[in-house]
């Protein structure tokens, strides 16, 4: 069996841009395995209510994350548009051809959280497409096929199936490790000797 870490994200979540930073600096012979879900479909199956709409912890949660980019050296705003709608964008990546995906997500994750656009409307979007080489007419096309909404609500239903309840978690070894703190002991898990 080939070793990786499942890496549970969605673009809307600003630990899991800071865990896809931490995650850029790793060495090129760790598997990662992006794992794309709908983060407000998590919450919903979870019963869970977001740190966005509880107004003492998106104070705080602002400041964590401002503390965490600080203290790792990463370009990194809090998005004044702040939560938006990730549905398409998530679509998107289950949508883009896998030679385009690693392009896509940080191009999608810098938008949001470093250059502070709203990645959510499709003029804004649309550049940045073509920053991807991906062709907007096709992308738009796809994100509303069938088939791709199927399978971001069937990956956001299996992550809540292996008791996923955020973002990002990472699962190595069937182990859950969750929050953008938690990469090291993944990474641990990862390095284990069978």
């Amino acid at each position: 069996m080939i070793k990786e870490i499942d890496f549970y994200f969605d673009f809307i979540s600003p630990y899991a841009y800071l865990a896809y930073k931490k995650i850029q600096t790793l060495p090129k012979d760790i598997r990662i395995n992006y794992k794309p879900i709908l983060l407000g479909g998590l919450h919903n199956l979870e019963g869970i209510t977001a740190p966005a709409f509880i107004k003492p912890k998106l104070k705080h949660m602002i400041n964590d994350c401002l503390l965490i980019a600080k203290k790792n050296n990463f370009d990194f705003r809090w998005n004044s548009k702040f939560p938006i709608n990730s549905l398409n964008i998530m679509r998107g990546y289950l949508s883009v051809n896998s030679l385009n995906r690693d392009q896509y997500i940080k191009t999608m994750f810098d938008a949001y959280w470093k250059d502070d656009l709203d990645i959510s409307k499709e003029e804004i979007l649309i550049p940045l497409l073509e920053q991807c080489k991906i062709d907007k007419d096709i992308f738009f096309k796809t994100i509303n096929d069938p088939a791709i909404k199927e399978r971001l609500k069937n990956a956001t239903k299996n992550a809540h199936e292996k008791e996923v309840f955020g973002a990002p978690t990472f699962i190595v070894n069937n182990k859950i490790f969750w929050g953008q703190d938690r990469l090291e002991f993944a990474l641990d898990e990862y390095n284990k000797v069978d």
